[in-house]
C-alpha cells in the first residue's frame, strides 16, 4: 500500500522557519512526481509546490514563491518543504501527495500554525 507520512508541522511566529518531511513506502518514489498541499476550511485545498520525479523541475503557488523550497532525497524515500519567513496565512494542515495510475494518494497530514 502506498503510505505518505508527513511530519515536522507545529506552531511558529511570524517570520519563522519550519522544514516539513513525507516519508513514502510502498511505490517507487523516484519514478513519480511528488506535491505538497495545504488545507484549511476557509480556503480549501491549495496546491503549494510540487517536483519532478528526479528533482530537476519544481513549481510553487504564488503565495510562497520566494519562501518555500521544495526538494527530494530518492535515495531515502523522502520529501521536504522548507518554509522561510512564514505568515500567518500559511497556517494549514500541509500533506505530502502523489498520483500513481491516475490514482491520487494523500497521506496523513501535519499541521502548522503561524501566530503570535
Amino acid at each position: 500500500d502506498v503510505q505518505l507520512q508527513a511530519s515536522g508541522g507545529g506552531l511558529v511566529q511570524p517570520g519563522g522557519s519550519l522544514r516539513l518531511s513525507c516519508a513514502a513506502s510502498g511505490f517507487t518514489f523516484g519514478s513519480y512526481a511528488m506535491s505538497w498541499v495545504r488545507q484549511t476550511p476557509g480556503k480549501g485545498t491549495q496546491l503549494v509546490s510540487r517536483v519532478s520525479s528526479g528533482g530537476s523541475s519544481t513549481y510553487y503557488a504564488d503565495s510562497v514563491k520566494g519562501r518555500f523550497t521544495i526538494s527530494r532525497d530518492n535515495a531515502k524515500s523522502t520529501l521536504y518543504l522548507q518554509m522561510n519567513s512564514l505568515k500567518p496565512e500559511d497556517t494549514a494542515v500541509y500533506y505530502c501527495s502523489t498520483v500513481i495510475n491516475g490514482r491520487a494518494h494523500n497521506g496523513q497530514g501535519t499541521q502548522v500554525t503561524v501566530s503570535s
